[in-house]
């Protein structure tokens, strides 16, 4: 291969986003996602938040090499979608367990793979790599944006430099979701506005009472929080930190922040 220094350039690019959406159940996840540009949805095995959507979808995928044929399959379609929506990572990380034990002499736990002490959770990375590996290789030649849906659970977050709280956490495997993360240009969180209501009851005990101060209304966070993930390279991480939940609102917010 030739070094041209001439094939050197200073230019800032907006490549099509990679995104993790997460957000906690039925908040509306993938009808956001569902707005994206000519979007085309790949459904995994326990997921049904598309089935009411009408947007293009596959047949749902109830292993990793019926996700990864779907995908290729798109790869190799002439150019006609945008956006490629997986929903979820939270349901395909059984299939990605599943696929890591057949590859290790068949085991039937994840915890047993590679003799155990967490080897199975390490070797799972190379199938979450497969993908991720196909999703840049759409945005590289298709120029498709990706978004990577996933649920939420709330855990306990010891913080060395301070109290300890809870947090709303990627619902899947420390390690896949530090990969994803990492791989993704933007995070974005759904969530609704609630305040605690602390009412005495007696006996040195208080009764909490969640109040939803938005009347329903539900919101796009693009920041990290204490008790929420979030964030973005780039454009990304220039959007203002709270946006309606509706895609419109985020393209507008991209375009505003890339002028």
């Amino acid at each position: 291969m030739a070094y041209d220094l001439s094939a050197i350039s200073a230019e800032a690019r907006l490549q099509a986003p990679r995104i993790i959406l997460l957000g906690v159940e039925k908040i509306g996840k993938t009808t956001f996602a569902s707005g994206a540009d000519s979007p085309i949805l790949i459904p995994i095995k326990g997921e049904e938040g598309a089935d009411s959507i009408a947007i293009p979808k596959t047949p749902t995928c109830g292993t990793l090499l019926d996700l990864l044929g779907w995908m290729y399959a798109i790869y190799e379609a002439p150019n006609q979608y945008g956006t490629l929506i997986l929903d979820s990572a939270s349901a395909l990380e059984p299939l990605v367990w599943a696929d890591t034990c057949q590859r290790n002499g068949q085991v039937d736990s994840i915890e047993k793979v590679g003799g155990g002490y967490g080897k199975g959770y390490i070797e799972a990375i190379r199938s979450w790599r497969q993908i991720t590996e196909a999703l840049d290789a759409m945005r590289s030649a298709k120029g498709m944006a990706s978004i990577v849906i996933g649920h939420v659970k709330v855990k306990r977050f010891d913080d060395p430099a301070g109290d300890s709280y809870d947090q709303y956490q990627f619902d899947i495997n420390d390690k896949a979701a530090n990969l994803l993360f990492r791989w993704a240009d933007v995070i974005l969180f759904c969530n609704t506005k609630v305040v605690v209501r602390k009412e005495d009851v007696g006996f040195k005990k208080q009764h909490k009472t969640g109040i939803d101060i938005a009347e329903g209304q539900r919101f796009l966070y693009t920041q990290k929080r204490p008790a929420h993930p979030g964030g973005g390279r780039g454009v990304y991480g220039r959007l203002p930190y709270e946006l309606p939940l509706n895609w419109t609102a985020f393209r507008d917010a991209v375009s505003a922040a890339s002028g």
